[in-house]
């Protein structure tokens, strides 16, 4: 575990003296967000780790990263709607039951996507349905914002905190942790959308 954790560091330090480094970033960041299940995380915990000084700074890049790939996410959504919303709606369920998600959604959706945002789950659907139910632009934004934020300066922080226990913390329990809140707002989605 220590000659990975020291092989990793030394990556990462070559990968940082890169003038492209934070551009890479970004790019890994709207590309996990978008299309790659792999969670940012597995890079950005051990960059911090390597580079202290420059954490806050990576975890801006994560997020700046991850809101432009919400926004395309978002236009995605709403550009097959628009496209293929007369196939779509009759195949799950017909326009009632799409108008009764839909107002579900926007009372409940800004939860919805903060949660999303939050815990370890991909964010494609999130943002898919956002643009598909024609949620507001702006509050779908602001929750991913709040959600993706609090995850990525969470690290951060909890790097700044306990340093090198926050790796093996996030290995250990990153699994179990995810199912979790998924199983939980899976629920909790079921619940106040179909309950």
């Amino acid at each position: 575990m220590l000659r990975s954790l020291t092989s990793a560091r030394r990556w990462l330090v070559r990968l940082s003296a890169s003038r492209h480094a934070l551009w890479l970033l970004g790019l890994a960041s709207v590309l996990e967000t978008l299309l790659v299940p792999i969670p940012i995380e597995l890079i950005l915990i051990p960059w911090m780790l390597a580079e202290p000084e420059r954490r806050w700074r990576l975890a801006g890049v994560a997020l700046a990263g991850n809101l432009l790939a919400a926004l395309i996410g978002y236009s995605l959504g709403s550009l097959a709607m628009a496209q293929w919303g007369d196939i779509l709606i009759p195949t799950f369920g017909g326009e009632a039951a799409f108008q009764a998600f839909q107002a579900r959604f926007m009372d409940n959706g800004f939860q919805a996507i903060l949660a999303v945002g939050v815990i370890p789950i991909p964010f494609q659907t999130a943002m898919l349905v956002a643009g598909a139910s024609d949620y507001p632009v702006a509050l779908f934004m602001l929750a991913a914002l709040l959600g993706r934020g609090l995850r990525y300066f969470g690290l951060a922080l909890l790097v700044a905190l306990i340093g090198d226990t926050t790796l093996r913390l996030w290995q250990r329990h990153a699994r179990p942790l995810g199912a979790g809140l998924t199983a939980v707002a899976g629920i909790w989605l079921a619940w106040e959308f179909f309950g």
